[in-house]
């Protein structure tokens, strides 16, 4: 349900029905905040016109109870954005996603980029996202998914596969790698798990969120009509590591 980058409804009728996922704390809301800002985790920024902005969270003003954003200033949609005054903010740390609104939305243009400014959210909501069982993969095996980067279609890609389950994977994306879209749907992708696990997949892009301390990027990622040999080879795999796992766990 909270898989998608997209923000989870939580309009003013259904909002009680969160209360168990709020954090209202002063100390805690500033600890997530400080967390999504030290890992550069990647941010979207969501209009109520379906604008969306993709960018991190660079500063956080007690003082002033303000935050702000690092985005792209050729981006056409921030000033979209801005005149809507009325966004949500979505970002992951590791198996939580993060949602607050944002209000009082400022853009502040400088000389090489520049930054939106919103007043520091009272409210966050914190969801565990992941909904299927997950298997991390054998790194001896060197899981590996091959595909071509949708914007540039001249360039090859193999990324490391960081995790499977029957609804979606995860991919490594080096820092090198030009930007993926959460949106994106990523076709005629290759994956070689191990030497018995190997089919095409289409997939579309969920979510990204940054690795601690580290500047490569993990994208989440759902399987789109995984049929037949490729499923049956998928759910064999998810069997198999899960079973190597436990063994390993053993020793």
């Amino acid at each position: 349900m909270f898989e998608q980058t997209r923000p989870a409804a939580l309009d003013e009728g259904t909002r009680p029905q969160w209360a168990d996922f709020r954090v209202e704390h002063l100390a805690e809301v500033l600890r997530l905040l400080a967390d999504l800002r030290e890992t550069s985790a990647p941010m979207v920024l969501s209009g109520p016109a379906g604008t969306a902005v993709v960018c991190s969270l660079w500063n956080i003003d007690r003082q002033q109870q303000r935050i702000a954003f690092i985005a792209e200033p050729q981006d056409p949609a921030l000033q979209s954005l801005v005149d809507g005054d009325d966004a949500v903010a979505v970002g992951y740390l590791d198996n939580v996603k993060l949602q607050f609104d944002l209000q009082g939305l400022v853009l502040v243009h400088g000389p090489r980029q520049c930054a939106l400014q919103a007043l520091l959210p009272e409210v966050l909501y914190r969801f565990q996202r992941r909904s299927a069982y997950r298997v991390r993969t054998l790194e001896r095996h060197a899981p590996t998914a091959r595909l071509r980067h949708p914007a540039i279609p001249d360039m090859s890609l193999a990324l490391r596969v960081l995790d499977v389950s029957s609804g979606g994977c995860a991919l490594l994306i080096p820092a090198d790698v030009p930007a993926l879209e959460p949106g994106v749907t990523l076709h005629g992708v290759q994956f070689v798990l191990d030497a018995e696990t190997r089919f095409t997949a289409a997939l579309q892009i969920q979510h990204l969120s940054a690795l601690h301390r580290d500047t490569q990027l993990r994208i989440g990622c759902e399987w789109r009509a995984l049929h037949g040999v490729a499923e049956h080879s998928l759910q064999r795999y998810i069997d198999r590591t899960q079973k190597r796992r436990r063994l390993l766990s053993l020793d």
